[in-house]
């Protein structure tokens, strides 16, 4: 895999978890901004009641976060680091290579 690859799969999960986090911010706004005027249709429609219906909100907004956070960010922000140190490592390749020899001999 090179650099060019890491870096799309590095933009596609960084851009994942800013589009995730939006999605979750507004489905809780819209979840606790009409709390009340929909608590009676939801209770009616899934047979259930409040005290039931609280837990399972709480258990999508954890789950949401364990995705966005350990599977989505963290991969995303290994891959960064790796690609700054062999930009880094590169960087000081060239630098340190005569100008009269060819790259191939000094590669990494």
């Amino acid at each position: 895999m090179n650099l060019e690859m890491l870096r799309i799969t590095r933009n596609i999960l960084l851009r994942t978890f800013v589009v995730g986090i939006g999605f979750v911010l507004l489905i809780a706004v819209a979840t606790f901004g009409c709390w009340d005027s929909v608590i009676g249709t939801v209770t009616k429609l899934a047979h259930t009641d409040q005290a039931t219906l609280t837990p399972i909100l709480l258990e999508f907004f954890s789950t949401a976060r364990f995705f966005l956070l350990f599977i989505v960010l963290s991969p995303a922000l290994a891959i960064h680091w790796t690609l700054k140190k062999e930009s880094a490592a590169l960087r000081s390749l060239k630098e340190n290579t005569p100008s009269g020899a060819p790259q191939s001999a000094y590669r990494l």
